[in-house]
């Protein structure tokens, strides 16, 4: 097992480097926020910082009604029926892939739905 490949994420480290990176772009947009000039329409607009503050509010009000909303429109386990066990007897692996590729091979015929 100590021969497993390893991915990007796997290692704890590279996922906080990934947050710091994350967090860093967040203070740049926040310093780009006092300097760039904006064309706005309502006076709220020109608060220092509005945008972060209004994107963060919409996220925390989008997860309270989702969380709401799943009172209602949450499941049962078995809402679709029982589960059934399975019995190793009525597994049946079939290998489809020589016939189709067979199949694909003999077509003659070619693709007609190719823009050349």
């Amino acid at each position: 097992m100590d021969n497993e490949k390893q991915y990007l994420f796997d290692n704890p480290k590279n996922i906080q480097r990934v947050l710091y990176l994350l967090y860093a772009c967040c203070g740049i947009l926040v310093i780009l926020d006092f300097v760039i000039h904006r064309h706005v329409y309502h006076s709220w607009e020109n608060l220092p910082i509005f945008y972060p503050i209004y994107g963060f509010v919409g996220c925390v009000i989008l997860v309270l009604i989702a969380s709401w909303m799943r009172t209602f429109l949450m499941r049962s386990e078995d809402y679709y029926g029982p589960v059934e066990e399975l019995d190793d007897s009525k597994i049946e692996i079939v290998d489809v892939s020589d016939g189709h590729a067979h199949e694909a091979n003999n077509n003659k015929k070619g693709d007609r739905n190719v823009d050349a």
